[in-house]
């Protein structure tokens, strides 16, 4: 069982059913012992009127001179009976009895068990003495049907249960609701931490419980740190990346015109920016960065301003104003960029960028009128330095391959088609 909700509400049913079982028994045998001994105290009551009302006549026969007038020990098999004996012969017994014996082993004894004539199960209670004036051994023997206790052990005994099950369901919602309360704080702190990948928030809030301060602040110091090495690994490579093209072009200016090395040192340039570009994408992303995608196409339209006014282009920009893509500036940019400017490339007079989303996802479609490409060639466009087409526009082969790099590092990916105007159509499929 993986869910902590779960584990603590099963681990509640089972106590709570485990302790109120045992309370339901507990309180049924001290109820139990409460109805047997009223039971017993009444049969004691009418074994001690029983021995009071003891005469011997003038004969020297022993009588029960006034016996209890209780109704039960007069309607015949009750169960409440009574009987002396002297020496073991019966001299008197109720009228309930009828003509029966009750019969068992000798001694006192209280809280025994019997069975009457009717076979029914009987409570019995014994006591044994001797009066003046004679020496015989005298038994008084009182019985309670064993019906009644049980009968009233079960009237006492179902409201308890039903008591005890109100109890538990009550004790049931309250951990439910305990549970719940308890792990709000969690289910909140998830919550931001899902706000923080969506790139919603850049960091955590601190929560009202003492116990999830130190993870949430171990959390933002994580995320500060991503930031941090993040930062400082780009001024690395841009530091790299003016260390190595520098010399490179001042190569480039000391060879003359014509020479064999200027291909050996283009080649080098692009092999450069390839893996300095690609290191970059590769880098961690800063988490909790969320871009708004409008403010990003108006920048790179005015920087391609001037490349399509002189090729005559005129861009179709459909972008909706709160569209935004969970990740940084930068990323976008070189995305867009890449692809618009490909796009102004090899356009020859239209340039369509259309910007939709749902679902979680940003969709940027950047179509031109270009020649486009053919369907089997989108897989090798996006391999690193490849070009289709060596006589086309001037370029490094790179922007393709960098741009699916960078979507793939992002969890979205680059499509490439055939574009209703009849040049290529790039897809740009983003997390929102």
């Amino acid at each position: 069982m993986r869910s902590i909700r779960a584990r603590l509400l099963v681990l509640a049913a089972v106590w709570l059913t485990a302790a109120l079982l045992a309370a339901f028994l507990f309180l049924s045998a001290l109820l139990e012992d409460f109805v047997t001994d009223r039971f017993d105290a009444e049969a004691g009551a009418l074994a001690d009127a029983l021995i009071a009302s003891l005469e011997i006549e003038s004969s020297g026969r022993i009588e029960v001179d006034d016996p209890p007038a209780d109704p039960r020990l007069t309607l015949p098999l009750t169960g409440w009976y009574w009987q002396a004996e002297a020496d073991g012969q019966v001299f008197a017994r109720s009228a309930s009895l009828l003509d029966g014996r009750l019969a068992g082993p000798g001694g006192e004894f209280t809280g025994g068990r019997g069975m009457g004539a009717d076979g029914a199960a009987l409570r019995v209670l014994r006591r044994e003495l001797t009066i003046p004036d004679s020496d015989a051994l005298i038994a008084i023997t009182v019985t309670a049907p064993q019906q009644q206790i049980e009968e009233s052990l079960r009237q006492i005994r179902g409201p308890l249960g039903l008591a005890l099950i109100v109890l538990g369901l009550g004790l049931a919602a309250a951990s439910v609701v305990q549970v719940t309360a308890g792990l709000r704080s969690l289910d909140r702190l998830g919550a931001d931490l899902r706000q923080v990948r969506a790139g919603k928030a850049e960091r955590l809030g601190l929560p009202d419980v003492s116990e999830l301060r130190p993870l949430t602040t171990e959390i933002n110091a994580a995320l500060d740190q991503n930031a941090t090495l993040l930062a400082r690994s780009r001024q690395h490579l841009g530091n790299l990346a003016h260390s190595l093209k520098t010399p490179l072009a001042a190569l480039a200016n000391e060879l003359p015109d014509g020479h064999a090395g200027h291909k050996l040192i283009t080649r080098m340039d692009r092999l450069i920016g390839w893996h300095l570009r690609r290191a970059r994408a590769a880098s961690p992303r800063i988490l909790g960065q969320r871009t708004p995608v409008a403010p990003v196409i108006g920048d790179i339209m005015l920087v391609l301003r001037w490349p399509m006014e002189d090729k005559g282009i005129r861009p179709l920009i459909d972008c909706p104003p709160d569209a935004s893509f969970a990740g940084e500036r930068q990323d976008l940019e070189e995305m867009i960029g890449n692809l618009a400017e490909n796009a102004v490339k090899w356009g020859r007079s239209r340039l369509a960028l259309r910007v939709t989303g749902g679902d979680g996802r940003l969709v940027i479609r950047i179509e031109d009128d270009g020649p486009g490409m053919a369907e089997t060639d989108a897989p090798r466009a996006l391999i690193r330095g490849a070009r289709l087409d060596e006589q086309g526009p001037a370029g490094s082969g790179l922007g393709l391959a960098i741009v699916a790099d960078l979507a793939a590092l992002h969890g979205g990916e680059l499509r490439l088609g055939r574009a209703e105007m009849g040049g290529l159509a790039a897809i740009l499929d983003l997390p929102a």
